[in-house]
């Protein structure tokens, strides 16, 4: 069994987390202090440290020393907060796998988890080390017709080896696509490797992408075969791909062109068979525009394109999403929710979720932990939805008020000629007549 050392000198939470490994079936320890961290790590041994870099008596870097000095072997990851990220870096440098950033989402720590030590999970249902990403992924397709059009592309390019370019907002699922379009193609039984690009450190984005060498610079205890050698024969998806440095994207190209990547402080190339994946929440032609993106990359990436969709222009779908995810929830929280009150129901329609499908999923979540009964109310959602939807509501009735004392003021100037009308309002005669109608407006 994977065994984890938590270390944060705030007792609630280092026991949370330690609970909440446990559950997903990790065996875990906590500690409190550095002092007491190096007292287990001299008794047992563990897979992963994931430690607070701020310790009562000493910081997560000296921890990070001793645990490389005791066990090389073992996986280091840092919890920092936003304005100790430079810190984080040099904790990469010297041979921490990688770090999270406070307030920690625990699906965040799960996946670097995943990452650091490669799992999934064994017949028994307890995690186990594999040399590749799980593949299985749960896909809700909806019934809007956006639904439906967005998996026919799905469907269509699934199958051939094109280079795909998932565009849409932070939250739209571009991931759960790309994971999609890997299961439906000759390259499913074949690893699927996930990559933020935003959260790759500059400095050492081309060891984590192409591989190093031991002692090819400060830190490189042990060689790295990168993200291209793990994914071949199968599939790699470099999300926000926009977030990618210039040089790299140079040597992304050529990794594209000539199949094989070569590792920093290597001698020789190491050829690579990969399909690459990508997804963006920014406009890359407006980046190529500025030279912030090279365009040769960018034709090279977007073989085929795929639009995720927002959820407030898939309404259809909201209350398949809301279930899916309070089954979830349910599941993983121990809960027995049956379903959501009427007045949320309504409230989620009319809700913009500007955080998409990943807002509607962590709201259900929390709101499925604070539901005493049976239904969520309304008690259980953060007052801001209200507010937000009636604040939309309100602006709404203003736009109403203030088009229907336009067209009054045109119908008089124009002595009620609707089609001097429509023309000074600059719309066609149907459209006023339609607007007359809508706004109860005096047709004679």
């Amino acid at each position: 069994m994977i065994k984890i050392l938590v270390v944060d000198d705030d007792t609630t939470f280092c026991i949370m987390l330690k609970n909440w490994l446990g559950k997903r079936g990790f065996e875990a320890e906590a500690a409190f202090s550095c002092k007491e961290a190096i007292k287990k790590l001299e008794k047992e041994v563990f897979d992963v440290v994931l430690s607070d870099l701020r310790l009562p008596d000493k910081d997560g870097i000296e921890l990070l020393h001793n645990v490389k000095e005791r066990r090389p072997e073992t996986q280091f990851i840092l919890m920092t907060g936003y304005a100790d990220i430079q810190t984080a870096v040099t904790a990469i440098k010297a041979g921490a796998f990688d770090y999270v950033s406070k307030p920690v989402i625990p699906d965040e720590i799960l996946k670097k988890l995943q990452e650091a030590l490669k799992l999934e999970k064994t017949e028994g249902g307890k995690p186990a080390k594999v040399k590749a990403t799980e593949n299985t992924i749960t896909y809700i397709k909806g019934v809007s017709q956006g639904a439906d059009r967005l998996y026919e592309y799905i469907r269509l390019v699934g199958p051939t080896m094109m280079s795909v370019l998932i565009n849409g907002e932070s939250g739209t699922g571009k991931e759960y696509i790309a994971r999609l379009i890997h299961s439906m193609s000759n390259r499913k039984d074949g690893p699927f490797v996930a990559v933020d690009c935003g959260a790759v450190p500059k400095d050492l984005a081309a060891g984590e992408f192409f591989g190093h060498l031991k002692g090819a610079f400060t830190g490189a205890v042990t060689d790295k075969e990168g993200y291209f050698v793990t994914a071949s024969g199968g599939t790699i998806f470099l999300d926000e791909i926009g977030n990618l440095p210039y040089d790299v994207q140079v040597q992304l190209l050529r990794a594209l062109e000539e199949r094989k990547v070569h590792p920093v402080g290597g001698n020789k190339d190491i050829p690579v068979d990969v399909r690459i994946i990508s997804a963006t929440n920014e406009n890359l032609k407006e980046a190529v525009a500025t030279g912030k993106f090279r365009e040769d990359l960018y034709h090279r990436l977007n073989e085929f394109s795929i639009q995720a969709i927002p959820l407030r222009e898939r309404k259809e779908d909201i209350l398949i999403f809301a279930n899916n995810f309070l089954d979830k929830a349910n599941e993983e929280l121990g809960k027995k929710v049956v379903g959501f009150a009427p007045e949320v129901l309504e409230l989620f329609r009319s809700y913009p979720w500007p955080g998409n499908l990943r807002e509607m999923r962590n709201m259900i979540k929390r709101a499925t932990l604070l539901c005493p009964t049976d239904l969520i109310t309304k008690e259980c959602l953060p007052p801001e939805m209200d507010e937000v939807v009636s604040k939309q509501e309100k602006t709404y009735v203003n736009r109403r008020e203030m088009e229907k004392e336009l067209i009054r003021d045109a119908l008089q100037k124009c002595h009620n000629n609707k089609s001097e009308a429509a023309r000074m309002l600059q719309i066609d005669r149907k459209t006023l007549y339609n607007k007359l109608k809508a706004y109860g407006l005096d047709m004679e």
